[in-house]
């Protein structure tokens, strides 16, 4: 299959292993030695259910390096795509064009730290919002170390549903080990892990691929409400910080609040609602604690309603928070650090 592609991939793939060789070092080593497990299971085709065995991660992963020693001071090559001549790798929209009507999506984009990120896949589904489309892709054919179940590049937004679904028997991994009565746990209850694993991740991957979806809609329409451009060259601009990760929390609650959290209220899936709560980070918690007590009071009584109030309550409150961060980043450049802080604290 895809055998016509063959270059191509090998191609895209060889692209991967050099972003791969320069960024390695990102990660901590327990961190980075989870990376590479998974991506050996990738690679090698193992089902998330089986187990992987140790000494042969080893022996691949000394190769593999071997391969980076050998890469990392390449340049990324163009990609030759059939009738068309040769592409810069990072032409996304060039390279879709020709690669969307047979079947394939590609991204090349730039993730946290300015991590170049590379994958080939095949294309399940397009959708157009507003001046954007959506992307979803299926199996992967080539791909980094790092592999985000979504990743917004321009005007287009690329959906991983095997990264995805990856990401989600990390999940029930780790929750596994723990076993607490908590969003998670109850999201996990919905899905009959025990019996088939596989089948239970197809089920939920399937689920919570459709609020992805609606999250990722939720960048797009908040982008629009906080000037995406200039948010983006303010994010680029500051150092990794506290307020960085705060202006991030505060994009994906206006997001949430803006289409997300509608939408699964409209859909009704209790497992995606538990999923969401579980799923919510550290600093989006802390910026917004009534959030998470509409949750918990939804979770007591089946009434939904205060997480409706506050997700028409956050539509406006988040986007001037966001905006009056980006005003004072605008002024104030980098010395604008704490003073964002203090003002997204405050809320």
């Amino acid at each position: 299959m895809h055998t016509q592609h063959h270059d191509l991939i090998q191609t895209i793939q060889r692209n991967c292993h050099i972003a791969d060789a320069r960024h390695a070092g990102d990660y901590t080593l327990c961190v980075y030695l989870l990376k590479m497990r998974e991506f050996y299971r990738w690679e090698k085709g193992i089902r998330l259910s089986d187990v992987v065995i140790s000494d042969d991660v080893g022996e691949w992963l000394t190769q593999r390096e071997a391969v980076w020693d050998a890469l990392d001071e390449q340049d990324y090559a163009p990609l030759s795509l059939n009738g068309s001549g040769e592409h810069d790798p990072f032409a996304n929209e060039t390279i879709n064009a020709a690669l969307n009507s047979a079947g394939l999506v590609y991204s090349a984009g730039y993730g946290r730290r300015c991590r170049p990120l590379f994958f080939l896949a095949e294309l399940e589904q397009v959708i157009e919002q507003d001046d954007y489309t959506l992307l979803v892709a299926g199996r992967e054919l080539a791909r980094d170390v790092e592999a985000p179940p979504a990743m917004n590049q321009g005007k287009h937004v690329f959906i991983r549903r095997e990264s995805l679904r990856r990401m989600l028997w990390e999940k029930v991994d780790e929750w596994r080990w723990s076993g607490l009565d908590n969003p998670m746990g109850r999201a996990l209850a919905h899905y009959d892990f025990d019996a088939d694993v596989e089948a239970a991740l197809d089920a939920m991957a399937a689920a919570e691929i459709q609020t992805v979806i609606a999250h990722e809609i939720g960048e797009v329409k908040a982008g629009q409400a906080l000037g995406d451009a200039e948010w983006q060259t303010m994010l680029f601009a500051l150092p990794p910080s506290h307020a960085d990760i705060m202006l991030r929390a505060v994009r994906d609650l206006l997001a949430d609040c803006l289409h997300t959290l509608p939408e699964l209220l409209a859909r009704g899936n209790a497992a995606s609602i538990h999923f969401y709560f579980g799923n919510l980070s550290a600093m989006r918690k802390k910026l917004a604690p009534q959030l998470v007590a509409a949750y918990q009071h939804w979770h007591e009584t089946g009434d939904a309603e205060k997480i409706a109030a506050y997700a028409e309550w956050g539509r406006e409150h988040w986007a001037t928070v966001g905006r009056k961060a980006l005003a004072v980043f605008q002024t104030k450049g980098g010395a604008a650090l704490a003073e964002i802080e203090a003002m997204v604290s405050c809320g």
